[in-house]
């Protein structure tokens, strides 16, 4: 009940801000000067999110049940390669009952976009745990021994997980407003709205188990999340946008509190991210001109491609 609670609020406060005008994010002093929106099309724009969609439907598919789409649903994958490394998660039956109804949702995104604005063949996915390991190494600063595996545990499962609801989560925040046509604002608000419930119901359950320490490192789960955060915005280098589980009271909601369950901004709007800051995450280079990461030759559609190819 609690779960079926938060996404209904998560979806319906973000369809409401989201169908104002945005509201402009202080850019930090490292800003680049390319963090501006990108000249595209609606279909364009919709369907770099199949990237990402790709990406949770796999990993949520296969950590609860071992298989992903190539079982699950096929003709979504549109002749694209299986992800590599992808495997079951060592998970509790609660998580695995979330996940699984996280990767179905994954499923049903993948349809509506493509059968909405078509589709492309699904990218190249890096799924394996020394993928994750290495991403983890590099939010805390040093070679965490033994590495992070993502698959070993509920815990670590989570803390891979939190770090990619959020990117889809801010892609769609900065996509809405820049949408002409009205059926596929309602499109990407309703893609927004299960993200964003996804987000948060992996935060609620990671501030649960915020003051346990991810075992075997001397790190808590909290301090994990804003490591992670913390890489985020380094790597889209576009000012604070991602934040961990717990914040200075300062960047607390309405500064009175230092809980950050739902990660927004000094208005508690959602923060948004364009294409070139996704990309320079997901690929965990820094630039969208450079795959790696989860994409190790690169997303595909037409705004992804053209990035590859500009120099």
């Amino acid at each position: 009940m609690t779960i079926s609670v938060l996404n209904s609020i998560i979806f319906f406060t973000s369809i409401f801000h989201l169908l104002l005008p945005p509201i402009s994010v202080v850019m930090g002093s490292s800003s680049p000067g390319n963090c501006g929106p990108i000249e595209a099309d609606d279909r364009d724009r919709i369907q770099f999110a199949l990237n990402l969609e790709f990406l949770e439907a796999e990993f949520f598919l296969y950590g609860a049940l071992g298989k992903g789409l190539d079982d699950i649903a096929p003709y979504l994958t549109q002749g694209g390669p299986p992800p590599i490394g992808a495997r079951r998660a060592n998970l509790d039956i609660l998580t695995r009952r979330i996940i699984e109804e996280f990767g179905y949702q994954e499923v049903g995104h993948l349809r509506a976009i493509i059968n909405t604005v078509g589709g492309f063949p699904r990218p190249s996915l890096d799924l394996r745990a020394e993928n994750f390991a290495e991403t983890f190494n590099r939010a805390v600063g040093y070679k965490l021994s033994p590495p992070f595996d993502p698959y070993l545990n509920a815990v670590n499962y989570l803390l891979a997980s939190y770090v990619i609801p959020y990117v889809g989560l801010v892609g769609y925040v900065g996509t809405i407003p820049n949408l002409y046509n009205y059926t596929n604002k309602r499109l990407v608000a309703g893609l927004l709205g299960v993200e964003s419930g996804q987000d948060a119901v992996i935060r609620a359950l990671l501030y649960e188990r915020g003051a346990e320490k991810v075992v075997p490192y001397n790190i808590t789960v909290a301090d994990m999340t804003d490591r992670i955060s913390k890489l985020r915005n380094q790597l889209a280098m576009c000012g604070i946008k991602d934040e961990g589980l717990i914040v200075p009271l300062e960047l607390g909601a309405e500064n009175r509190t230092t809980s950050n369950i739902l990660s927004a901004d000094s208005y508690s709007l959602s923060y948004s991210r364009t294409p070139p800051e996704i990309l320079r995450i997901v690929y965990g280079s820094g630039d969208e001109r450079k795959p790696g990461g989860f994409y190790p030759k690169g997303g595909n559609g037409r705004i992804a491609r053209e990035f590859l190819h500009k120099p």
